[in-house]
């Protein structure tokens, strides 16, 4: 009796190929931003995370004391954080427009630069 030809996908034994699983779904390019977008702009949380954030604070702030070790209170690194991320959104905001006015929809550092040397020294320019 003749053996039969083993197939072509099937070389050695291997077990046979699980089926295909369903592929993810394909979207438009920049669909997925603005998706993200619309989810940060409906909310009222913060952003960054309040422990970083607090590890941060006093890190700069040993650098300004010349080490001296202050105490924080946890509202008043709330409330430092709550200006510190209104500050950049609106600094972004200001530097993707002057990427607009470009004629781009990228946005570079240069852009940054320029909306902080607009703004002026008191509002956070250079």
């Amino acid at each position: 009796m003749p053996r039969p030809k083993p197939s072509p996908r099937r070389r050695g034994g291997t077990p046979a190929p699980s089926p295909p699983r369903p592929r993810a779904r394909r979207r438009r390019p920049g669909q997925l931003a603005l998706q993200e977008i619309r989810k940060y702009q409906s909310s009222t949380r913060l952003l960054l995370r309040p422990g970083s954030f607090a590890r941060l604070v006093r890190e700069l702030c040993l650098l300004f004391t010349r080490g001296v070790d202050y105490r924080w209170q946890s509202m008043a690194l709330l409330a430092l954080q709550e200006a510190a991320e209104a500050f950049m959104v609106r600094l972004l905001e200001d530097a993707y427009l002057c990427s607009l006015h470009a004629r781009r929809v990228t946005l570079f550092p240069k852009d940054l630069q320029l909306a902080r040397r607009l703004r002026g020294p008191e509002t956070g320019g250079i």
